[in-house]
């Protein structure tokens, strides 16, 4: 190939996971997404930019876990559908990476746009409807909101009064959502994140 035709090519647009499959960033196909690819790039994506105290990163598939949990104290009638839609809240990031919210305001609405399609793909992949319902997506934002307000005080150095203003003022954790505030090691995370999933999937069979 020439190098005039090579400077013409179309910019390449999908991404190559370790399962083999190639994911199309503009176009997503749900037959495209595994369980496995998710769970694998989530451990590995760190929340804040990695600017996180402790040894391990506090990754993407741990708030995942923690915004469940968190969920799960605000709305204990959950079904294992929504639950599940929880924890897929942040999934699009193991291919797009955690941007941080200012970055996020500075790109608009080109990676919004990306960002909707992906999780469009990967909810239907998990026979979730492409977008969930207003009443769930409310609780889903309290809920991350809450998991980010302690994550940003006792993870990232913020001091209370700043991460009020920014997240504000959430109740006091449940044993079981304080336990997923200490970061743990990639391999523990991923086997976690990918186990939840699957038992959440397995009870919406047994409905």
């Amino acid at each position: 190939m020439s190098r005039q035709s090579s400077a013409h090519a179309p910019a390449r647009a999908w991404q190559r996971m370790l399962s083999g499959r190639r994911l199309d960033l503009l176009d997503p196909s749900p037959l495209d997404i595994e369980l496995e690819d998710i769970a694998h790039g989530l451990a590995r994506v760190a929340r804040w930019n990695g600017q996180t105290h402790g040894v391990h990163i506090f990754s993407v598939a741990q708030h995942s876990l923690l915004v469940e949990a968190v969920a799960e104290d605000m709305a204990q009638a959950l079904t294992p559908g929504e639950r599940l839609g929880i924890l897929l809240h942040d999934a699009p990031e193991y291919v797009i990476g955690d941007m941080i919210s200012p970055f996020k305001a500075v790109i608009g609405d080109t990676y919004k746009q990306v960002e909707a399609r992906l999780m469009g793909a990967i909810r239907l992949h998990f026979g979730l409807s492409a977008t969930p319902s207003r009443a769930l997506a409310a609780l889903m934002k309290r809920a991350d909101g809450a998991a980010a307000f302690h994550e940003a005080v006792r993870l990232a150095g913020f001091a209370e009064e700043e991460a009020e203003r920014f997240f504000g003022k959430p109740r006091t954790l449940s044993p079981a959502s304080e336990e997923l505030l200490a970061p743990q090691p990639i391999e523990t995370m991923q086997q976690r994140f990918a186990q939840r999933i699957m038992a959440l999937q397995d009870a919406r069979g047994r409905r």
